[in-house]
């Protein structure tokens, strides 16, 4: 699958043609084609994107004669149990893998999953690719490589897998909306990365909440509303409880080793991006 030059994979999951992907392929994607094992291409519409998840869903426009993957569920996914991680070109690329883990992950882009799957060894090509449970439902998409630390094994490489339970919540309003009807969390436009316990901001947005506060890149993230923080996903929780898209976010920084109080004005992050043209 192709979204603006960016090229992953995605899972049939209804028998009209409705593909089942990870969101960073085809946000803001122009033009999506839809290439089978034999080389057939076929446009694609991007029909609808969920950022709290990350599923994006597309449409086929033309007839792709293929199967449809049932939904299973990851609830009964086993540390240990084996699976099937298969993108683009049938079984040639598909991949025996393992449960390592199921956790929580935080990701520095503003990201929160209560139960993110890990598996190892990972898929060369990863994005969007199908984690296949032994009984052949799709357990989750895949999303990230990652490097992991196991007990009696050290550290491996892995793949960070989005659970399907997570899906069927919001599907109805994905395929009817486009997206989910729920209030916008706040977002900033701030990267940041757990150190040693303490949290740093890594980047910005240009021109997003954050960058427009004053927020710097160094810049010690101590505190949320007056609230201690230094796990990523403490922040993200603490920022998301004050209310929706367009709350302040009182945030207080260590620079140069003073302490600062920064008051944000959050956003919706839909808002900022490009919705896709409609056929």
């Amino acid at each position: 699958m192709l979204g603006t030059e960016r090229v992953g994979h995605g899972v049939v999951i209804r028998e009209n043609g409705l593909v089942l992907t990870i969101g960073y392929l085809v946000t803001e994607a122009q033009t999506v084609w839809l290439v089978d094992i034999n080389g057939r291409a076929i446009e694609g519409h991007a029909l609808a994107y969920d950022q709290e998840t990350g599923f994006a869903l597309v449409q086929a426009l033309g007839s792709l004669n293929l199967p449809a993957l049932p939904l299973g569920s990851a609830k009964d996914l086993q540390e240990g149990e084996a699976a099937i991680l298969a993108g683009h070109g049938g079984r040639a690329q598909a991949i025996k893998t393992y449960v390592q883990a199921k956790r929580e992950f935080a990701g520095y882009w503003e990201y929160l999953l209560d139960e993110a799957i890990f598996t190892a060894p990972p898929h060369p090509s990863w994005g969007g690719a199908g984690l296949i449970g032994h009984d052949g439902t799709l357990r989750g998409i895949g999303s990230l490589f990652v490097q992991q630390v196991v007990p009696e094994k050290g550290q491996i490489d892995g793949n960070m897998i989005v659970p399907i339970d997570i899906l069927k919540p919001i599907m109805d309003d994905m395929l009817t909306y486009g997206k989910v009807q729920r209030p916008p969390r706040p977002w900033l436009g701030m990267m940041t990365t757990e150190m040693e316990e303490v949290l740093v901001v890594a980047g910005l947005v240009d021109d997003g909440p954050a960058d427009e506060a004053d927020v710097r890149v160094g810049d010690f993230v101590l505190g949320i509303n007056g609230e201690p923080v230094s796990e990523l996903a403490t922040m993200f929780r603490r920022i998301w409880s004050l209310g929706e898209a367009g709350v302040e976010v009182p945030l207080t920084v260590q620079r140069d080793g003073q302490l600062i109080d920064i008051s944000i004005k959050s956003v919706s992050r839909a808002a900022r991006l490009k919705s896709p043209q409609i056929h």
